[in-house]
């Protein structure tokens, strides 16, 4: 089956929204074996809208739109396929009783432009929208299907999980199987993991074995997608499998984990949990960006006690104990003082281990001694005591991001003993 995305809307092309809805659906449908064969993104324009739509059902099996549901005036999809249908707007009752009742709680005015939310054109399948005021539409008329969707993330993903996929993929009854696996590796380049450590896949790869390979690099380290398909599950699996397991035994120690969702704090989280050991940070650099990534996975209280941002120099002698005289003479950013920001915080802490950051992360303050991007990643734990210095970009963010990244797959790395560190950085002990 193939379909086509539309995302309509003036601020995905004006970039005053980022268009992650297109991105979110193709990676859904994908996963449900069902080829998405084209994204556009267009403005909230009657005329428009109108032609985009008609050539997109003539051209594919199903069209699935995001945006312009909204109450205000140039929300204009909902009028388009009602007239592209020959149809009416009619009041959907359930609707209408939803979003009264959801404004009552909320003590906040019912208006005229709400009232409007709960129309609908008479001939569609009104799709039930639980976690917003406008329902999503499903058409179907010789062979032609069209999903209507609100554009409001959350809404969309509810409404695709819960009716167009499954609608979607009953459909798909009796074509081919599709898998894709998905496999996590850090700590290593995306060119060197491809060319030196996984190489040539063309014994797997030819053209009647209908595998793909992909690799999706990303600061906290590459995604491997490999992709099959073939008439049945037994024999998409004796395709897949021997590709799959020739990667894994290929990246060996850069492999954190496996499938499409798995993020590298949920697997040094899980090793530390599964440890008993406990973790602090102390970031100045970073701003607060590793303790934000470990905080995010569900049950981290069981391993993270805390953490502290120590910008200023003052708070990092004050609160970390380190030694005034060391940031004098080795500077802020240096091993001696990453050193001591991971033991202090780790005793203020009272935990296992401790964690730190400090660097130039830019676009200023950078000298020829110690150049934007020059971080220096701090490690304490009873049995260990080390730092590593990295250099990265002239992008403040990017730097934010890739010291995370490191500091997280240090980690892992120590967890598991894996004596090599990321990056071929090297341990400068204390």
């Amino acid at each position: 089956m193939q379909c086509r995305i539309i995302s309509i809307g003036d601020e995905l092309l004006l970039g005053d929204t980022v268009n992650t809805n297109a991105s979110w659906m193709a990676q859904a449908l994908t996963e449900a074996g069902i080829d998405v064969e084209r994204i556009d993104t267009i403005k909230d324009d009657l005329v428009v809208i109108k032609d985009v739509l008609e050539e997109a059902l003539s051209s594919v099996d199903a069209v699935i739109t995001t945006g312009g549901l909204g109450p205000t005036h140039d929300d204009m999809t909902k009028r388009a396929v009602t007239e592209l249908w020959n149809s009416e707007l009619v009041v959907h009752e359930p609707t209408l009783s939803f979003i009264r009742e959801k404004f009552k709680k909320r003590n906040i005015p019912f208006s005229k432009s709400n009232y409007h939310q709960a129309e609908v054109p008479a001939d569609c399948e009104v799709l039930f929208n639980k976690e917003g005021t406008a329902p999503g539409m499903w058409f179907e008329r010789d062979g032609h299907r069209l999903a209507v969707l609100p554009g409001v993330p959350s809404e969309m993903k509810h409404l695709m999980r819960e009716y167009i996929l499954p609608k979607l993929t009953e459909r798909q009854q009796g074509t081919e199987v599709r898998r894709t696996h998905y496999l996590l590796t850090s700590g290593i380049g995306e060119s060197t993991l491809s060319d030196e450590v996984i190489g040539s896949l063309e014994n797997f790869l030819t053209p009647s074995a209908n595998i793909s390979v992909a690799y999706l690099p990303s600061p906290s380290g590459t995604r491997i997608r490999i992709r099959g398909h073939a008439a049945s599950e037994a024999e998409l699996d004796e395709r897949l499998k021997p590709v799959v397991a020739y990667i894994r035994d290929r990246a060996k120690s850069y492999l954190a984990g496996e499938g499409k969702e798995l993020q590298l704090a949920e697997v040094v989280g899980k090793l530390l949990y599964e440890q008993g050991l406990t973790v602090s940070t102390a970031e100045s650099c970073t701003g607060g960006a590793l303790s934000n990534q470990l905080t995010d996975i569900a049950g981290s209280s069981r391993y993270v006690r805390g953490g502290i941002v120590a910008y200023a120099n003052d708070v990092k002698i004050t609160e970390l104990d380190v030694a005034a005289d060391d940031i004098k003479d080795a500077g802020a950013v240096s091993k001696t003082v990453a050193l001591q920001m991971a033991r202090g915080v780790a005793r203020k802490m009272d935990t296992d281990i401790g964690l730190s950051t400090t660097g130039i992360a830019g676009p200023g303050g950078g000298t020829n001694g110690k150049p934007v991007g020059m971080v220096w990643i701090g490690f304490w734990s009873r049995k260990q005591h080390f730092a590593l210095r990295a250099q990265f970009t002239k992008d403040r963010l990017a730097n934010k991001e890739r010291t995370t990244a490191v500091a997280l797959e240090m980690v892992r790395r120590v967890l598991l003993d894996i004596p090599e560190m990321p990056y071929g950085l090297k341990k400068q002990l204390a």
